[in-house]
C-alpha cells in the first residue's frame, strides 16, 4: 500500500516538472526548461522501477541500469529506453551542464516529455510479462 502512494507520488512530481518545463520553455528559459523535463523523465523512470521491482533507485547510474534490465524483461518497456537515454544527453548533459546551443530536437524533447510520463505510467500499471 505505501509502495503504490509512493509510486503514485513520484508520478505528479513528475508531471509537475514536466509542466515547469513547459512553462519555462513559453518563457524562453529553454536552459533550464530542459533541466526540468530531464528531472522529469528521471522521475517518471524511477516510478515506473519501484512499480516493477519494488526498489526505488537512488542514483541516476542505477536508474540507467534498472531501465535496461526491465527492456530486457519486457519488450513493452523497450521504447522507452532511447527516449530516456536521448533526454539524458540532449536535455541534461548537452543543453543544461555544456550550456550548448539548443537543437531543432530540444523543444521537441521536451514537450513530448509529456508522452514518455504517460507511457511510464501505463506501463507502471501492467502486470509484468
Amino acid at each position: 500500500m505505501l509502495e503504490a502512494v509512493r509510486i503514485s507520488d513520484i508520478m505528479a512530481d513528475a508531471r509537475l516538472m514536466q509542466q515547469e518545463a513547459v512553462r519555462l520553455l513559453e518563457q524562453g528559459d529553454i536552459r533550464d526548461a530542459a533541466e526540468k523535463a530531464w528531472c522529469a523523465t528521471l522521475r517518471a523512470t524511477n516510478a515506473l522501477i519501484l512499480a516493477r521491482t519494488g526498489e526505488e533507485p537512488q542514483r541516476t547510474p542505477a536508474t540507467a541500469r534498472m531501465l535496461d534490465d526491465l527492456a530486457s524483461e519486457d519488450v513493452r518497456a523497450r521504447s522507452l529506453v532511447g527516449r530516456y537515454y536521448s533526454r539524458q544527453t540532449g536535455l541534461h548533459g548537452d543543453c543544461f551542464y555544456l550550456g550548448l546551443p539548443p537543437t531543432v530536437h530540444t523543444e521537441r524533447r521536451i514537450r513530448q516529455t509529456a508522452d514518455y510520463i504517460q507511457d511510464a505510467e501505463t506501463l507502471a500499471a501492467m502486470e509484468p510479462q
